[in-house]
């Protein structure tokens, strides 16, 4: 017999299998001796209750029977060594390596283009970027094998849950190297130290497979012909073609953007937000959120998700990490992008989210003549200015957080995560007004609900702006651009998702658009 409970216990009751099972066979009125096993289907956390933190559990229970594991469901793979049709994937971060292992599923050959390096090759660069404040733009922290997701703090939850099957994004990662907790934790991550592995092993299945992936081979042309996507030429020169082209090359990826505009091609412009990252002590966060003054060892670093309308501009937290670092995201010189990530543990000492705000037409007048392009030069002139004001090397300017409120310059800074380092400075001179004022006004009134939170213990870096990309290319229901017949824009570089599990999704549903097109 088999029992699905639903039940609510102490974070060390969760943790201790033997204590688990016991409850259970109270719960299912057997004796312990009776659960041959158990299921974990869903897990999270509940902390509304300032008396008590509890672990909220999905388990289908095993009575009596053979306990049975569910296997992790694994892709399908085909040989495509030698199939009839040939796709052409520009880039490889989430979106094009999902969309690579669908068109693999299908019979179809992915040849997979990545402007920036492997995962190995790629650490060097990084390691320039943060120890010596050197930027390379073709292999940073947004451009190379994976892309920014490779170097993320892993986040899968999404709320796109019609656009794919989630599961089966989850399962794929599984497959490839992911603990199963991600299957069933209601906010999973991977972890920052994981995913490059992760990243590496779906690659080299594509290549045992029969796709090809070709590493620093930057699209600078398409191929057209009578308004059909035929090919592309990479680095200037040398010519790819292909029955489609799925381009999946992230929210960074400028140059594209110009290209779409220079070639003629529509884009629009598109929302998308801009702000700050906020760092705090991991601690403090912990007595915040779990209403203590110590975290229960069985309990995880706590996180926080917190909106607030001001002036009818949306003000919000984004991609929170518990115990997390900043990371420095610029993908040209001169400009300063903060982001951040966690390894699995979250164990550093700092808990750190970007909070920012909403960004639409009326706030960009000044870059009208832009016309499509007008949220990207908004974008590009607020990360200059912080660069000047950082002083260099990458060096992020920053305020206390109450300093920054009182506009009060920070005579001194607290410890901080940002390895290049950061630098006092007015960030007033560096955010536009509306979001410098809407950030000031948030902060005070977080402080009003989350004990704690508005304290000069926190520091606030400047600048958060590549939350989304702020260009749409659009597609019509066939998932076509509908100016260019077998040109599919995909996921977040083309404005259809936010984050690794909704751009994979999108990637596997423009995979299966792309072969309704040009058949199996």
């Amino acid at each position: 017999m088999q029992k699905k409970l639903s039940i609510k216990l102490l974070p060390l009751e969760a943790e201790d299998p033997v204590k688990l099972k016991g409850i259970l066979a109270q719960a299912c009125a057997v004796k312990p001796s009776q659960v041959t096993g158990y299921t974990l289907l869903k897990k999270s956390i509940d902390a509304r209750s300032r008396k008590q933190v509890w672990a909220q559990l999905t388990i289908n229970v095993f009575i009596d029977e053979p306990f049975q594991q569910e296997e992790p469901a694994r892709l399908q793979l085909k040989d495509v060594h030698n199939a009839n049709r040939r796709v052409i994937v520009v880039g490889a971060g989430p979106a094009g390596l999902f969309a690579a292992l669908r068109l693999i599923e299908l019979g179809i050959k992915p040849i997979l283009l990545e402007r920036g390096k492997d995962v190995r090759a790629r650490r060097r660069d990084l390691a320039a970027i943060n120890k010596e404040g050197i930027v390379n733009p073709e292999s940073n922290y947004c451009f190379g094998e994976g892309g920014a997701g490779t170097y993320s703090d892993g986040k899968l939850y999404t709320r796109s849950t019609k656009r794919g099957d989630v599961m089966k994004v989850l399962n794929t990662l599984v497959q490839f190297g992911a603990e199963e907790k991600i299957l069933y934790e209601a906010h999973p991550h991977i972890g920052t130290n994981k995913l490059p592995h992760i990243i590496t092993a779906v690659r080299e299945k594509i290549v045992e497979c029969g796709g090809e992936v070709l590493f620093q081979n930057k699209v600078t042309d398409f191929i057209l012909k009578d308004a059909e996507a035929k090919g592309v030429v990479v680095n200037k020169s040398d010519k790819i073609f292909g029955e489609a082209i799925i381009l999946a090359t992230g929210h960074s990826a400028r140059d594209i953007f110009h290209l779409l505009h220079q070639k003629k091609i529509e884009i629009h412009f598109k929302p998308f937000a801009l702000g700050v990252r906020v760092e705090h002590p991991q601690a403090l966060i912990d007595a915040a959120q779990y209403h203590c003054p110590v975290r229960d060892v069985h309990l995880p670093p706590a996180s926080y998700s917190l909106v607030e309308q001001v002036n009818g501009k949306g003000v919000f937290s984004f991609c929170m990490c518990p115990g997390g670092i900043i990371a420095p995201a610029a993908t040209a010189e001169g400009e300063i992008v903060v982001n951040g990530w966690s390894p699995s543990k979250r164990n550093n000492p700092y808990a750190n989210s970007g909070i920012v705000v909403s960004v639409d037409e009326k706030n960009i007048q000044a870059f009208q003549k832009q016309g499509p392009l007008a949220g990207l030069y908004f974008q590009q002139v607020v990360e200059q200015k912080a660069f000047e004001a950082g002083g260099g090397k990458l060096v992020a300017p920053a305020q206390r957080m109450v300093d920054f409120v009182n506009n009060k310059a920070s005579s001194s800074l607290p410890d901080c995560s940002y390895l290049p380092g950061i630098h006092s400075a007015p960030l007033k001179e560096v955010l536009p007004p509306f979001v410098h004022q809407a950030l000031q006004i948030a902060f005070k009134e977080w402080g009003k609900r989350m004990r704690g939170y508005f304290t000069n213990d926190a520091v606030v870096v400047a600048t958060e702006s590549r939350t989304s990309s702020p260009v749409r290319i659009p597609r019509d229901e066939s998932l076509q651009h509908p100016q260019i017949k077998n040109l599919y824009p995909c996921a977040e570089g083309a404005g259809y998702a936010g984050g690794i599990v909704s751009a994979a999704m999108d990637g596997e549903r423009v995979a299966d658009a792309v072969a309704v097109t040009v058949g199996r």
